[in-house]
């Protein structure tokens, strides 16, 4: 059974830096992909970043160069490290993971997500 465990979410100032883990464990991961999503009050979960077992990564709209993915394959843990903070951040960030074989997906799993609150 897949379980992904969030740590990292908090509050912190306008202008401050968070740094998100989801550790996953209960299965295979070394062809999946790893990434985070989060869902503001009053709106749609969005993406904000994913990245392959491969280290391919993409980034939601505008967060790239203020959000950095990453993953330790042999933790099987994914990170992000989000700078520059606003109060436009404020949102429960999810913990995704897709797992494949191939084209075949075997699975979309989800974190109880963490929450961050960025004060003005």
């Amino acid at each position: 059974q897949v379980q992904l465990v969030e740590s990292g979410g908090g509050l912190v100032q306008a202008g401050g830096s968070l740094r998100l883990s989801c550790a996953a464990s209960g299965s295979d991961f070394s062809r999946s992909v790893m990434g985070w999503y989060r869902q503001a009050p009053g709106k749609q979960r969005e993406l904000v970043a994913t990245i392959t077992s491969g280290g391919y990564t993409n980034y939601g709209n505008s967060l790239k160069g203020r959000f950095t993915i990453s993953r330790d394959n042999a933790k099987n843990t994914v990170y992000l490290q989000m700078n520059s903070l606003s109060p436009e951040d404020t949102a429960v960030y999810y913990c995704n993971v897709a797992l494949y074989s191939g084209s075949l997906s075997l699975g979309n799993y989800w974190g109880q997500g963490t929450q961050v609150t960025v004060s003005s």
